[in-house]
């Protein structure tokens, strides 16, 4: 039933975005008088599932669930249906459209979805707000992972700001920081600026931690025992620890630096009960833990509940879309980055369905979180718009550089090196859509999914 949700989520979003995507394009090509001859949702080679022709139009819903597109008379796409083209231009054909026309056709697909997100996002925080966990409250600093140890932090530390902006939310900060050059936090006191190492940021990615290398700072007391182990230890609830084997320890991550160095073993555990120390012997497991919960309920101190008023929203919403845009930015670029290698972790249509939000009840029943859909689906339309305007033959910015070249230059570019880079590029986005499944589907059978 949860996977059926996910799937449902995922097809739901995805159509309201390709539809939406396409009627960018579909309107103002009918306001220029431009023949669509097909308008779909998802890709139908072969035969599609439905269809329905109306006026000059057919719409229709293909088999392939990745994308959709609109079929304009008179124009390289993807379809590479080029005989057409080879009888003289009519007026009704995009070709024949002035330059200015055909770039507002080309570019009614990312408008609309930049509006769409900046109107998702003005919503969610007008009728949601924001929630997240302010690192302006962490009184005692962050607790690290290795990788983030690695990448120059340090336990202790208090994050003031990232490429000289200023720190406020963990949920960002923490994604905003694998792809930063510079980071400053106080320490000892001090401010201390230093260069993020990429060997630590490569980890993170590596162990799909991004949200995990960072926590607050906080002491380890003991909520609930969950192992026989654990119970059979003399350990109880409210239990604080503040010694391992004769070390002082006043926070929980360095309880579980030590518990790494000491895994499969019996460790001395001094702990305070009800203001009295006490020492006892417990066992490690061979994970690094001692088979309890720890008590988290100073985190909703470190929470802030924001609410905006109508007047706040919109432009909050058009803040979070540039925010959402900047990283897409930096994860394409990252990507590349040789010795980060940030490609291996890219993810398709099935770690995407695999991640997507669903609220799981007491009784073990399922339901979708809206706010998490909606924050989702307004993310994934930045994702298209960015996506669509990288310059490359097949997408909408390939068509928007020709163009532009033809508006500076003052002729258009020659028929057959449009349709000779038509299909690079859609041989080069094959390519890609098969590394992206293949990665999908290599995770599955490696059991890293």
């Amino acid at each position: 039933m949860e996977l059926a949700i996910k799937l449902f989520q995922f097809i739901l979003s995805i159509s309201i975005l390709v539809i939406l995507h396409e009627l960018g394009h579909f309107l103002p090509a009918k306001w220029f008088k431009t023949k669509v001859e097909k308008f779909y949702l998802f890709f139908d080679p072969w035969f599609s599932v439905v269809k329905k022709k109306i006026g000059e139009t057919e719409y229709g819903i293909g088999w392939l669930p990745f994308g959709g597109y609109v079929k304009i008379a008179g124009m390289v796409d993807e379809s590479m249906d080029t005989e057409q083209l080879k009888q003289p231009a009519q007026p009704w054909e995009f070709r024949a459209k002035p330059a200015w026309q055909r770039l507002i056709i080309m570019l009614g697909g990312v408008t609309v979805n930049f509006f769409l997100a900046w109107l998702i996002y003005s919503c969610l925080s007008l009728f949601n707000g924001e929630t997240y966990t302010d690192l302006t409250k962490f009184e005692n600093g962050i607790g690290l992972s290795d990788a983030g140890k690695k990448m120059g932090f340090q336990n202790g530390d208090k994050i003031v700001s990232i490429d000289g902006k200023p720190a406020e939310r963990l949920e960002n900060s923490s994604i905003n920081i694998l792809f930063s050059n510079h980071v400053t936090v106080l320490r000892n006191g001090k401010e201390v600026t230093f260069k993020v190492n990429e060997d630590g940021i490569a980890d993170v990615i590596k162990q799909r931690e991004a949200k995990l290398y960072i926590t607050p700072r906080i002491p380890m007391v003991i909520d609930s025992l969950a192992t026989p182990a654990s119970k059979a230890s003399g350990l109880t609830v409210g239990d604080k620890v503040v010694g391992i084997n004769g070390k002082k320890v006043q926070f929980f991550d360095e309880v579980s630096t030590e518990l790494n160095q000491n895994k499969n073993k019996t460790v001395v555990l001094e702990v305070v009960r009800d203001g009295v120390n006490q020492t006892l012997s417990v066992p490690v497991d061979k994970n690094g833990k001692l088979g309890v919960q720890i008590d988290t309920k100073n985190l909703k101190n470190l929470v802030t509940d924001k609410k905006y008023s109508f007047g706040e929203a919109i432009p909050r919403g058009f803040v979070r879309t540039i925010e959402a845009l900047t990283m897409q930015v930096k994860q394409f670029k990252i990507m590349f980055n040789s010795k980060i290698q940030g490609y291996k972790n890219v993810g398709g249509p099935i770690a995407i369905v695999k991640s997507m939000p669903v609220d799981k009840s007491a009784d073990g029943s399922f339901a979708i979180n809206w706010p998490a859909f909606w924050s989702f689906t307004a993310m994934f339309s930045v994702w298209l718009a960015f996506l669509n305007l990288i310059p490359i033959p097949g997408l909408d910015g390939g068509h928007v550089i020709f163009t532009l070249y033809e508006m500076i230059v003052g002729k258009p570019v020659p028929q057959k090196i449009l349709e000779n880079a038509q299909m690079v590029g859609v041989i080069f986005l094959l390519g890609l859509m098969l590394l992206i499944f293949g990665s999908d589907i290599f995770k599955i059978i490696t059991d890293k999914l």
